[in-house]
C-alpha cells in the first residue's frame, strides 16, 4: 500500500492550494484518512481528519479555512486550503487508517509528504 500525496508549491498568503493523496495498491478498506503536517524546528501536528462515513474534524488553526474530503471510488483524500497565511508553511503529509488483508488488522500508512510554502 502507498500513499503519494500531491498539490504543494508556493502561494501568497490569501491564496488558496488543493492538495491531493491517492492510496493505490492491494487493500480490504481505508478507514480514516486524514493530514497532518508540519513546519520547520517544530512537531508534527493533525490539520485535518475525515472518517468513512464523512465525519470531519479540524485543527482549530485552520478551521473556517481548510476544508477536508474524500472521494472512496478513487481511494483520494483532499484538503482545500483557502486564505493561506505564511504560518500554513509546513511540509504537509497524508495519512490513512488501511487494512491491508481481509481479516487482519488496520494499520498506519503515511506519505511522503508535499511542501507547501506560503509567502508574506
Amino acid at each position: 500500500v502507498q500513499l503519494q500525496a500531491s498539490g504543494g508549491g508556493l502561494v501568497q498568503a490569501g491564496g488558496s492550494l488543493r492538495l491531493s493523496c491517492a492510496a493505490s495498491g492491494t487493500f480490504v478498506n481505508i478507514n480514516r484518512m486524514a493530514w497532518y503536517r508540519q513546519a520547520s524546528g517544530k512537531q508534527r501536528e493533525l490539520v485535518a481528519v475525515i472518517t468513512t462515513t464523512g465525519s470531519t474534524n479540524y485543527a482549530v488553526s485552520v478551521k473556517g479555512r481548510f476544508t477536508i474530503s474524500r472521494d472512496n471510488a478513487k481511494n483520494t483524500v483532499y484538503l482545500q486550503m483557502n486564505s493561506l497565511k505564511p504560518e500554513d508553511t509546513a511540509v504537509y503529509y497524508c495519512n490513512a487508517d488501511i487494512i491491508p488483508a481481509l481479516w487482519g488488522p488496520s494499520l498506519d500508512y503515511w506519505g511522503k509528504g508535499t511542501l507547501v510554502t506560503v509567502s508574506s
